[in-house]
């Protein structure tokens, strides 16, 4: 009987296609909104920590309490190479290094702009390029006795960031002085990191006269070490020497899964905000489905009257509307995943075609596809109860005098 049902419902479904499809509509959208929306996130999540993956589980980092902003306008709170040399003598910590930034004015080719600049020492290169995942693609790196010399991100030499493209061997005009491209960087994926300029730190303190300030303090610990511990130790070595408690602490310590919670704290709140956009749109879809529903019992009121002089039972008309209601969500669920998946995979082509990243990917896993048939079919059901249930309860004589 189930069986007989479908197929009775979804021949009245094709009877009323126009209808069908304008019903359809609003279930269309949402899901695809809703799938568009999951399979970035799941996207975005899975590319975030196959990078904390790659960065591994032995490296923390330490930066001044509520800076991460343009470092060279002289904050109140700055980190130092003392604090540096503090650290490297806690136990457990294998290797310490430190990366100065300032916002700086690179001319080539006589156009001028403005990107961030790292400064990195020459011992603590390794330690620097292991932790932001960095291979040289052209050229070599920077090291010790290299004087004026530059890595640029990889987006100089592929991007239309100048009108020309960077290649090694050109020279650059920081702040007025001159630097000569050494190496340039494999692609990274993410916008600002492939206009990445590092140059050494001696270099980096006569350009912009950063003097002691470390911006951000890169952590190595030892092999077999807990990151926790260890990272706690630095932190109360750190807390003497500064002269500060747990409440006037003015640094914070950074590890890989402090940095990932973080991270999926935000994008559980991004997704549930625009989550409950597309909610709307359901919404309106829903409305359509019993109203869809509704003007259909009154236009089949007679032949349900038939259908129960002949026989049928009230359950039986229930379940004939109830699924062709859940036909209708179900289908505007297919139709709305392969709109979906077409539209997600179009923004990671564009992300990476156009914004150089790769961090938009689209994921499309089968829980996602099946929740999402299964949710539309759902709501297709419930929007139609109320329609059936009238549909069920008709009066058999009143329904074959019906015109």
């Amino acid at each position: 009987m189930i069986l007989d049902s479908f197929v009775l419902a979804w021949k009245n479904l094709r009877k009323r296609q126009l209808r069908s499809w304008l019903t359809m509509l609003g279930i269309i959208i949402s899901v695809a909104i809703i799938f568009i929306l999951i399979s970035l996130s799941i996207g975005l999540q899975n590319a975030v920590e196959e990078q904390f993956e790659i960065l591994g589980g032995d490296k923390f980092f330490i930066q001044a309490r509520g800076q991460i902003g343009p470092p060279q306008a002289g904050a109140s709170v700055q980190l130092t190479k003392e604090d540096v040399k503090i650290i490297e003598r806690v136990s457990g910590v294998k290797e310490v290094t430190y990366m100065t930034l300032g916002n700086g004015e690179i001319e080539f080719n006589k156009e001028k702009r403005y990107f961030m600049v790292a400064g990195i020492p020459p011992d603590g290169m390794d330690l620097y390029t292991s932790s932001g995942s960095l291979e040289i693609e052209d050229g070599k790196t920077i090291s010790k006795g290299d004087t004026r010399k530059l890595v640029i991100g990889n987006h100089y030499k592929t991007r239309n960031v100048f009108s020309k493209y960077v290649k090694v061997g050109d020279k650059f005009l920081i702040n007025g002085y001159e630097f000569e491209v050494q190496g340039i960087l494999t692609l990274i994926g993410n916008p600002e990191d492939d206009k990445n300029i590092i140059m050494l730190s001696d270099d980096f303190e006569e350009v912009f006269s950063s003097g002691d300030r470390a911006d951000m303090i890169i952590v190595q610990i030892n092999d077999g070490e807990d990151i926790n511990e260890v990272a706690d130790s630095v932190e109360r070595k750190l807390q003497r020497f500064r002269n500060v408690n747990d409440k006037t602490q003015d640094f914070t310590i950074l590890t890989p899964e402090e940095l990932l919670a973080t991270f999926q704290t935000v994008l559980s709140v991004i997704t549930l905000f625009l989550f409950g956009v597309a909610a709307i749109s359901l919404l309106v879809g829903a409305i359509n489905i019993t109203n869809t529903m509704y003007t259909s019992v009154l236009e089949r009121t007679k032949e349900i009257g038939i259908m129960k002089a002949i026989g049928a039972q009230n359950k039986d008309i229930l379940s004939i509307f109830l699924i062709e209601s859940g036909l209708l969500g179900l289908v505007g669920g297919v139709v709305g995943v392969i709109f979906g998946f077409g539209i997600s995979k179009l923004v990671e082509f564009i992300a990476v075609q156009q914004l150089g990243t790769k961090l938009l990917q689209a994921a499309s896993p089968p829980y996602l596809v099946i929740g999402c048939l299964g949710f539309a079919f759902l709501i297709g059901a419930v929007s139609g109860l109320w329609p059936a249930w009238n549909a069920s309860n008709v009066n058999v004589v009143d329904a074959i005098r019906y015109e």
